[in-house]
């Protein structure tokens, strides 16, 4: 077991709700990817949706980093040596790598944004159409898949941001990076079938992202079961009464949307209950394991 030095983070709402919406920005604009650039046409519908989606999660993450720091006006030292005036990276340090990963992601999806928003005939000016041209062809294809790669990164890298803290429970386990990834594709997922029932141009792909959801919430109970054993005994923080109801809709958000994938394609309502049940349990899976660990 580690031992610990350090007084609790205190981070409050603000970072649940950034890594419950980097997780969504990440996770759609990977499977927007990955539709696009290895599904058929008929996907394409779902594909723009992903990109709409991943634009404005994205642009609310650091508006959320920027609040919980306390002194919003000194974000721009993460990025910018104050006294040097040169870019402040540390590969050692997770918060600035994170801190970048999250701006170059942020190229990305508004690029793809951008392109979206040509396509679909809401931006018709030249900017819009030099972009929509360059992600048209095969370099646009690369710098999708680079912004899938740092999506996958964002998706993920929240887990492995508090695992590598001193702080009992999240450094005493190795699956909060792939919990976190797991919840975060399967919430994009959710997200994206919930949104693409009022799109005539979507219904071919909602089967693709049922079994996909079905996938990253099977990924995601294995891995939670793996998080409870790797605790051993610290496990009981997490599980102590004032705990319980989050927990328990961690479970609703996850046992109930798996078992109902069999029959989400016959009964009209079903695929958007399933997924309105998944962003409930991500979003607590992030509350009970971020104030959980700190009280």
């Amino acid at each position: 077991m580690t031992e610990h030095f350090v007084a609790p983070p205190l981070w409050e709402w603000y970072i649940v709700w950034y890594f419950f919406l980097g997780g969504l920005a990440g996770g759609a604009y990977l499977i927007g990817t990955l539709l696009r650039l290895v599904g058929d046409p008929r996907d394409e519908g779902v594909a723009r949706l992903a990109f709409l989606v991943a634009f404005p999660a994205m642009v609310i993450c650091p508006l959320l980093l920027t609040l919980d720091l306390g002194r919003p006006s000194r974000f721009w030292h993460m990025l910018i040596d104050s006294r040097t005036g040169v870019p402040n990276f540390k590969y050692w340090s997770p918060m600035s790598l994170g801190a970048w990963a999250l701006l170059f992601f942020g190229l990305f999806a508004t690029l793809s944004f951008i392109e979206v928003v040509f396509k679909e005939g809401y931006a018709r000016n030249a900017p819009a159409r030099g972009i929509a041209s360059l992600m048209s062809g095969g370099f646009g294809r690369l710098l999708m898949i680079v912004g899938a790669v740092l999506g996958l990164f964002i998706a993920g890298y929240t887990g492995v941001l508090i695992s590598v803290s001193n702080q009992p429970v999240w450094s005493d386990t190795w699956t909060l990076g792939g919990l976190f990834l797991a919840s975060g594709l399967s919430v994009a997922a959710a997200t994206l079938v919930i949104l693409a029932r009022g799109r005539s141009d979507t219904a071919s792909t909602e089967g693709k992202l049922s079994r996909a959801d079905a996938f990253f919430i099977l990924l995601e109970l294995i891995l939670l079961v793996a998080f409870f054993v790797t605790l051993g005994a610290l496990a009981s923080r997490l599980l102590a009464p004032r705990w319980l109801v989050l927990w328990a809709l961690v479970a609703i958000g996850t046992i109930i949307p798996l078992a109902m994938t069999r029959m989400r394609s016959g009964r009209r309502g079903a695929p958007v209950l399933a997924g309105l049940l998944v962003l409930i349990g991500g979003l607590a899976l992030r509350i009970v394991v971020i104030f959980g660990a700190q009280m």
